[in-house]
């Protein structure tokens, strides 16, 4: 299954798709010498609002085009002049808001203007917080040259990156046969029921990428390098205080997050040992075993099968999601199957302008690929909820971006549990204490590594050997005695995507926030019952209308207090309880 992506256009040559394109470019150049001289009057504001949610649905419907087709397809050469012709568009978008925010920065009576139009109260959290960037907003005199460097700077970094993983061919050995595999396929290998495979692509991966590893250490240091410089720009004090801006989220939350992560370290290192003794073995888990199987779990889900249990399932819960799952699968918002030149991992892109979202995936049969599919559905779910938002109200920040998602495979995970025998269940319990593990001791390792990484960056530009190293300590730190010290994964710098945004830093934090923040809000859930939906709709809906604290609030909920994070990973210290003792049984 592929997605279909002519209801966005009928190809690149397309006139829509073309006169789209001309008329973003002539609309963006416009915005900015408007924004420049605005009258700070409520009918002027009106008149720049529309402007920008005119030139939102432009860019969110061709880039959306653009992107998708490259993420289906790294070397669809049409797809890359498009790219090319649509960043100077999105650099001069960033213009135009940076323009309108140092006009509004200069607005002493804007509540009172607020205050005059429906339209301006209905999008009143965006222009208070473009009022409140206007101390990070670039000089003037320097805006328009740093933005077009950054095309050929962290912009083509991150575009080179995306290349080489789509393109690079791993060598290993299957049934005796010596084949070449996507990298994404052999990654996706570690969830083979078969300790040997799963060794074997764990090593013939770790073998394969000295063949790529200065371009990608390049591409890293390039836009870390250029983080730090609009870090100073921007006047901010480090590249995270600039990620928790972009985050719409304060330092205590992060750090009331972060104690309570690392406080659940010894509970994880156990279940790793665990898990290792439930494959055969004591001390540490192995890297390449950290997704294996562990009792009976089927691994020959088809996507027929992925289907009905998430429209059955999510029904009892929202007919309106299984509803919008039914037309996902019927419309083809989905691209299901590994493939050379298709990134690889999972997402989902939404279109507000179509009020549908784009999935891409890498089924392989697990229940893991039905779970990925539940979480990716979520964040169309999230979508969903938000079709009647205005355009520049959609955009939420990423620690909110995850709360859908994850709450759809806690959902599913818990409905299938309470109907699965012994073996099943202590499947099912391992996999939600591995999707955690992922989620609070990868992320805090991803976590430590950037930023020892952008730290470093200010003197010196990190060599592959160095990024090898303080991956393996960020490792060390989190994983400690939970993971066999000979066998780690060096390279996890090369093959996560998130390192290399340049619109996001700190691509890490927002997923452990998102993970237990979800987990609080299902047990609200599990308190209210069918009475929560409408709660956790207007939940969603909001998630663009205000900060991170102001939104979770809306459901009762104080992130920045860690005992609400230590509740939500007491959750998985209860499931690690039951899983050991029925691996005793």
């Amino acid at each position: 299954m592929k997605w279909d992506l002519s209801k966005l256009y009928a190809g690149f040559d397309a006139p829509e798709f073309v006169n789209d394109v001309e008329a973003l470019k002539a609309s963006t150049d416009a915005a900015i010498e408007r924004a420049r001289g605005m009258e700070l009057t409520a009918p002027a504001l009106e008149e720049a609002v529309r402007e920008a949610e005119e030139l939102s649905d432009l860019y969110v419907r061709t880039m959306s085009f653009t992107y998708l087709t490259l993420a289906a397809d790294a070397n669809c050469e049409e797809a890359m002049r498009a790219y090319a012709r649509l960043l100077p568009c999105a650099k001069r978008m960033e213009e135009a808001n940076s323009a309108l925010s140092a006009r509004l920065g200069q607005c002493d009576d804007l509540e009172a203007l607020i205050c005059e139009s429906d339209l301006l109260k209905a999008h009143a959290y965006l222009l208070r917080r473009m009022k409140r960037d206007a101390a990070h907003v670039i000089d003037p005199a320097l805006e328009p040259t740093v933005l077009k460097m950054q095309m050929t700077g962290g912009s083509a970094w991150e575009q080179l990156r995306d290349q080489l993983d789509a393109n690079h061919m791993v060598e290993i050995e299957i049934d005796g046969e010596k084949k070449l595999l996507p990298l994404s396929a052999v990654r996706g290998m570690a969830n083979s029921p078969d300790a040997a495979v799963r060794r074997r692509a764990y090593e013939a991966e770790l073998a394969a990428y000295p063949k790529m590893e200065i371009p990608m250490a390049a591409c890293l240091n390039g836009i870390k390098g250029e983080a730090r410089t609009l870090c100073e720009l921007k006047h901010f004090d480090t590249v995270l205080d600039m990620a928790l801006d972009t985050a719409h989220m304060d330092r205590a939350t992060l750090d009331a997050l972060l104690q309570a992560m690392e406080e659940s370290l010894p509970m994880f290192r156990r279940y790793f040992r665990l898990k290792a003794r439930m494959l055969g073995y004591e001390g540490g888990l192995k890297f390449y075993d950290l997704f294996a199987p562990v009792g009976e779990a089927r691994g020959d889900y088809t996507p027929e099968d992925a289907r009905a249990i998430l429209v059955k399932e999510f029904g009892a819960f929202s007919p309106r999601m299984s509803n919008m799952i039914e037309r996902a699968f019927d419309e083809r918002w989905i691209d299901l199957y590994p493939r050379e030149g298709k990134s690889g991992g999972a997402f989902c892109s939404g279109v507000h302008p179509l009020g549908m979202s784009y999935v891409l995936a890498n089924f392989e049969g697990s229940y893991g690929s039905v779970s990925t599919l539940a979480h990716e559905l979520g964040h169309a779910y999230h979508n969903e909820c938000m079709r009647d938002v205005p355009i520049l109200m959609s955009d939420y920040p990423m620690p909110l971006a995850e709360t859908a998602s994850i709450f759809n495979e806690t959902f599913l995970a818990q409905s299938l549990l309470q109907r699965a025998d012994r073996p099943a269940r202590i499947a099912m319990l391992e996999q939600q204490l591995s999707d955690a593990a992922q989620v609070i001791v990868d992320i805090l390792s991803r976590f430590l590594f950037e930023k020892e990484v952008v730290e470093r960056r200010a003197d010196t530009t990190l060599s592959p050997r160095e990024l090898c190293e303080i991956m393996l300590e960020a490792q060390r730190k989190t994983y400690g005695d939970g993971l066999d010290p000979d066998c780690m994964h060096p390279y996890m710098w090369a093959c996560k995507s998130h390192y290399y945004s340049t619109d996001v830093h700190f691509y890490n934090f927002p997923y452990a926030f998102g993970q237990l923040f979800a987990v609080g809000v299902y047990a609200l859930y599990e308190q209210k019952g069918a009475a929560f939906l409408p709660d956790y709709e207007k939940l969603l809906r909001m998630a663009g209308s205000g900060d991170v604290r102001e939104v979770a609030a809306c459901v009762g909920i104080d992130v920045a207090d860690v005992n609400f994070w230590r509740t939500s990973l007491k959750v998985f210290a209860d499931k690690l309880d039951e899983l050991e003792a029925l691996a005793g049984e």
